[in-house]
């Protein structure tokens, strides 16, 4: 099992030196990654200060060697994909084929696409995810590429350079478990990010809900044909620092990434309060 941080894209860290700065904690503590949030407004009524996730990664990636550094997640749905395609292969080169691409629908939906005069229909939202992927994937190939879908068209274009890592950068889909419509997505890519019961909570997820997460993403990559290739299967939430027995249990079920994250509250988007926690060091199985 490996060991991420994640922090929001607001608050303290709008500043994309404290986010270097962090990146730099995070790698000397021994942790394997660190994951940046993607919002516009998050919850508009809020009206907090809000960073562009790529500068804060490339901030990041300036002052670390080995950590991964990715999104979770970016919502590709209010993207353009040929630009979101440009934006993570020139990370993916600045970092030496360490980054992730995080991806999903994205939430709250009324704010971070109505306000903008963008579809807030999850229906629709869902077959831009999908055809963005598929775009994606299709421009990093570094091959000649038309695609012809609903919501996204390209005519025979050719993107390059293409990323370090090869085939792709690694896309893990986010989504609410039990909602299985994003599970079967995730199956279908390099890994996936389930949101659990206490997900934002200081408590570990429920480990019955692991399992059934777990058995159902076996079953979708095999049902795929994907059984054999490699696949992550992130959970996270509030640890405490040393041994954590729980993390065995979660490690059995077929996790291979605990993701750190604050509990929702005033220390959601604090530095000095993910600093400490960072410092001591990520988990260890007992």
């Amino acid at each position: 099992m490996r060991f991420s941080v994640s922090i929001p894209n607001f608050g303290d860290f709008a500043d994309p030196e404290a986010v270097a700065v962090l990146a730099q904690a995070v790698e000397h503590a021994g942790w394997d990654a660190l994951f940046v949030w993607d919002h516009m407004v998050h919850e508009k009524r809020l009206v907090r200060e809000i960073a562009d996730p790529w500068i804060l990664l490339t901030a990041a990636a300036m002052v670390t060697s080995r950590i991964k550094l990715g999104t979770m997640i970016t919502p590709v749905a209010r993207r353009r994909p040929q630009k979101l395609a440009r934006e993570v292969t020139t990370l993916d080169r600045l970092t030496g084929g360490r980054m992730v691409l995080g991806a999903g629908l994205g939430d709250p939906v009324d704010d971070e696409y109505g306000a903008f005069g963008e579809p807030t229909s999850r229906r629709v939202l869902a077959e831009r995810l999908d055809e963005g992927l598929a775009v994606l994937d299709r421009l990093w190939s570094g091959e000649r590429t038309t695609y012809e879908g609903k919501h996204v068209t390209v005519r025979d274009v050719m993107f390059r350079p293409t990323p370090v890592q090869r085939p792709r950068v690694p896309i893990w889909v986010g989504g609410r478990w039990p909602n299985l419509p994003p599970m079967r997505r995730a199956a279908r890519w390099d890994g996936a990010i389930p949101m659990m019961s206490g997900a934002w909570q200081a408590e570990p997820p429920p480990l019955d809900e692991v399992t059934a997460a777990a058995k159902f993403l076996q079953a979708a990559r095999a049902e795929a044909g994907l059984e054999d290739e490699p696949f992550d299967f992130v959970v996270g939430g509030s640890s405490p620092d040393g041994a954590w027995p729980v993390l065995q249990q979660l490690a059995e079920a077929g996790v291979t990434w605990w993701d750190e994250r604050m509990p929702f509250g005033e220390l959601l988007d604090n530095a000095d309060a993910i600093r400490r926690r960072v410092d001591q060091g990520p988990p260890t199985l007992s």
